[in-house]
């Protein structure tokens, strides 16, 4: 029998009853047994637990705690590591071929961890490659170092052979102390620059593999603005700078109110999007970008936020002035009392544009729990060599990482009876977890519109040379 656990509205995981739970640490650095039951008595603990009354010992507690946290953090790694081997003997037996082995591993331990899949794949290659650093995994078990200067000395010497980075692993980590009290940039600086001496033609080749990773990514940040940001090869990034601060400098010279970073941020967005600096003189380009807003927003001045696909909620008024601008509109409706998108559905086994859209509009973003990834695949929650229908009411939106981790052996998921959308995924070790997608709109009052259905409105809109822009 499992019983269920909740972490929090919407999410729920699991752990096995009626048994003690054990986790056995197999690494070449064996920690032995730790027991599960025993480390929630710590937590238990710390939570009632109070500072003490003396100055000093509250420095001495803060310090003790962070060894503790550290120390914890390197069982996680080997409890990771331990898990990857375990899958991956699994699916050798099976037969599974190499690139495929051990596929789901990040998930699950990012899902534990409660964090994305893209953090449970740092972790998991932490974790692996902490064996090759014997010295580094010694100070993080120690609790001398924390997760992530670990994690910048294996970065610092991923391009180097095994004995190389091993040599480097002894130079800087064999004393503890002397890691412990060096700063995080000394501490990149001191490994790069052995790294390079041990073998500088690697630095070459690592440097022609990172410009292989150029990319632009976009994040919410606060006040409703975003930030854009492009990983770019060095001569890139500082030609484009020096342009757009030199198209910054001539308009603070010509007398232009604004100041050097509006100007430079301005005329980005112009010469990207084509839609016209402040004389409106570039052509416009046309942008489309999904707004689900409640249509009382519109109608009836309502404060309910609305959301922007790939950024998140924004505020009524903002939604109301993208409104004005939009090109079309396309009306999805919501049940009035829980305010969830209603279905759509299809005969066709791949998810069609309309549906896969529609997918993408209700979750939002990926829906596997505490994944904050954007949606990229329309996924089956029943496969459909199960005989899972394609439907909105059978279907999530998933980031890539998440779609590919739920084809490894042993995950399954079903659709879940509630107001809300809700889907329920098992990992290979029977922990479950639960998400629910977000309501479009505010849910009415209890027993109003029943029989009817409300609106939300997706509004489409193109971005135009006159669009005004703040001073």
């Amino acid at each position: 029998m499992t019983k269920a656990r909740s972490d929090g509205p919407g999410l729920r995981r699991s752990s096995r009853g009626g048994r003690s739970a054990r986790l056995s640490v197999v690494a070449p650095s064996v920690i032995g047994m730790v027991e599960v039951a025993e480390v929630r008595r710590w937590v238990t603990a710390l939570a009632s637990s109070s500072a003490p009354a003396d100055a000093v010992a509250v420095i001495d507690l803060i310090g003790s705690l962070e060894d503790l946290k550290n120390a914890a953090a390197a069982v996680q790694a080997e409890a990771a590591a331990a898990l990857h081997a375990m899958r991956s003997a699994e699916d050798e037996t099976r037969g599974v071929p190499v690139a495929r082995r051990a596929r789901g591993v990040a998930a699950e331990v990012a899902l534990a961890r409660r964090e994305s899949v893209h953090r449970g794949n740092q972790h998991l290659a932490l974790a692996r490659t902490l064996r090759e650093m014997p010295h580094t995994g010694a100070a993080f078990r120690a609790g001398r170092i924390d997760e992530w200067r670990s994690q910048v000395l294996l970065r610092e010497t991923a391009c180097l052979s095994r004995e190389d980075r091993a040599a480097v692993d002894a130079t800087l980590a064999s004393d503890h102390e002397r890691l412990a009290g060096l700063s995080e940039g000394e501490t990149i600086r001191q490994a790069r620059t052995q790294a390079y001496r041990l073998d500088p033609r690697s630095f070459v080749e690592r440097r022609r593999r990172a410009e292989v990773d150029r990319r632009v990514t976009l994040r919410p940040a606060p006040d409703v603005m975003s930030q854009l940001s492009a990983l770019l090869p060095v001569r890139d990034g500082v030609a484009v700078h020096a342009v757009l601060r030199a198209a910054a400098d001539a308009a603070v010279a010509a007398g232009d109110p604004r100041s050097r970073g509006q100007v430079m941020a301005d005329t980005l967005v112009a010469r990207v999007t084509g839609a016209g600096e402040r004389d409106g003189a570039a052509p416009a380009v046309t942008v489309t970008i999904d707004v689900v807003v409640p249509d009382t927003v519109l109608t009836r001045g309502s404060a309910e936020p609305g959301f922007v696909d790939g950024f998140g909620p924004v505020p009524a008024d903002l939604a109301r002035e993208i409104a004005r601008d939009a090109t079309w509109w396309r009306r999805l409706y919501a049940t009035p009392a829980t305010g969830a998108l209603v279905a759509m559905d299809s005969t066709r086994r791949l998810f069609p544009d309309g549906l896969r859209r529609f997918l993408r509009l209700r979750d939002r973003w990926c829906r596997m729990p505490w994944c904050d990834a954007p949606v990229r695949h329309g996924d089956h929650v029943v496969a459909a060599e199960d005989g899972g229908p394609t439907s909105a009411a059978n279907g999530q939106g998933l980031c890539e990482a998440h779609n590919h981790a739920r084809q490894a052996h042993g995950w399954a998921a079903r659709p879940r009876p509630g107001p809300h959308h809700t889907v329920e995924t098992t990992t290979p070790t029977g922990h479950r977890y639960t998400s629910q997608a977000p309501r479009a709109r505010p849910a009415s009052r209890p027993g109003a519109g029943a029989g009817r259905r409300v609106g939300a409105l997706d509004l489409c809109f193109t971005l135009d040379p006159g669009y005004p822009r703040a001073a």
